[in-house]
């Protein structure tokens, strides 16, 4: 009986034993304690993205740049699955390809008496160009390009015949990719940079905030056409040297500022007390602790890549097979730019596509602001 008694309460006592580890001790090591890590850091990170999601919501103008930016990012993800499945190559390629569509044309008898460029043509230019027996109210059909918005082509064409849709969807791909590896060039920079500097302070944080003055001074867009114009870039190139002037400049002294706060709270004190490596601290702490600012200086710095990309591209400076700011200077060239509203599918969507992504980055931004900065909650 004495047994048994015992057996008993070594089975109650049990799990209160295993229970009972010293404070701060974690998980055991091994495969068992890495999943627990993992297990609890996911938790974490989970209940965080939700409450961060849930006080984004609230921001009006952050959800609607949020909007904005899925439905672009759709544009450039359905455009090679319509090129695959959809549409021809011959026709719909937004560089190669060539729509031979006709339509139906009123002949006035000047140019000046034209009300609607999509379904007039003057007298001179149709007897020139199309047939010379047509004669003022006629009714000819003609395949000049660019031709209006048609149900193959709900935003017309070129004027070398080219689907200005699949143009539009293909210049988002290109928009993302320079967006994508200058975002990425800056924050990488900007943060070691600022954290660094912070840390170290004396000479490392003199010569870098110099170095990062230098960089705030300089005219990003002249700089860039300078360079292009010399050298010859691609998309890649140019979100490099973006990444580079902005993560070395103005963003690097940004997240100093937020490094040089957090470097002096009690948790960095702790870490040395404990032991922890200069190193450590900096990329265990610091760096952590200033990446909320950092992917916030990112949308920031997405919107100036974007408009740069396509200044440059308008002027014919990047190695890019089509873009945005190439449909802009497809439409100068061949002197459709100052027309107006007579062809307007050959200016306002690229125009309007470059304005909106910006301006959605922009405001995604702000919205994150109010995320990670609890100065600006409402609540």
């Amino acid at each position: 009986m004495a047994t048994s008694a015992e057996d008993q309460r070594n089975r109650v006592e049990a799990p209160a034993a295993r229970t009972a580890e010293p404070f701060g001790a974690g998980p055991p090591a091994g495969p068992l304690g890495r999943r627990t890590r993992l297990r609890n850091r996911w938790r974490v990170f989970r209940q965080t993205f939700g409450e961060n999601w849930l006080r984004f919501k609230k921001n009006r103008i952050g959800v609607v740049g949020l909007v904005l930016i899925v439905v672009f990012a759709l544009m450039a993800v359905l455009h090679p699955i319509l090129m695959t499945t959809v549409w021809e190559d011959d026709v719909y390629d937004p560089v190669t390809g060539h729509s031979a569509q006709e339509y139906e044309v009123t002949v006035v008898e000047e140019a000046g008496d034209i009300e609607d460029a999509a379904t007039q043509l003057d007298l001179e230019r149709v007897q020139l160009r199309h047939d010379p027996t047509a004669q003022v109210g006629d009714t000819v059909m003609i395949d000049e390009q660019p031709a209006p918005p048609s149900f193959a082509h709900p935003l017309g064409t070129d004027p070398l015949g080219r689907d200005v849709m699949s143009q539009l969807m293909f210049g988002a791909q290109i928009a993302f990719a320079m967006a994508a590896v200058a975002a990425i060039t800056t924050v990488g920079l900007a943060t070691l940079v600022g954290a660094i500097a912070a840390y170290y302070r004396g000479w490392t944080e003199t010569v870098s905030m110099r170095i990062a003055d230098l960089f705030l001074l300089l005219p990003a867009v002249p700089f860039l056409v300078f360079i292009s114009a010399i050298y010859g870039i691609n998309v890649v190139t140019l979100g490099l040297i973006f990444g580079i002037v902005s993560g070395l400049g103005p963003t690097a002294i940004l997240l100093k500022s937020q490094a040089l706060a957090v470097s002096v709270k009690p948790f960095i004190d702790a870490a040395k007390i404990a032991g922890a490596s200069s190193r450590q601290v900096v990329f265990r702490h610091v760096i952590p602790n200033v990446l909320p600012l950092s992917f916030l200086s990112m949308m920031f710095t997405v919107s100036g890549a974007i408009s740069a990309e396509a200044i440059l591209s308008a002027f014919g400076l990047i190695d890019v097979p089509m873009s945005w700011g190439i449909m802009i200077q497809t439409a100068d060239t061949a002197g459709y730019i100052l027309r107006g509203f007579d062809f307007w599918w050959l200016l306002f969507p690229a125009g309007l596509a470059v304005t909106l992504l910006a301006f959605a980055f922009y405001l995604f931004g702000r919205g994150l602001d109010e995320v990670v900065n609890p100065r600006l909650r409402q609540n």
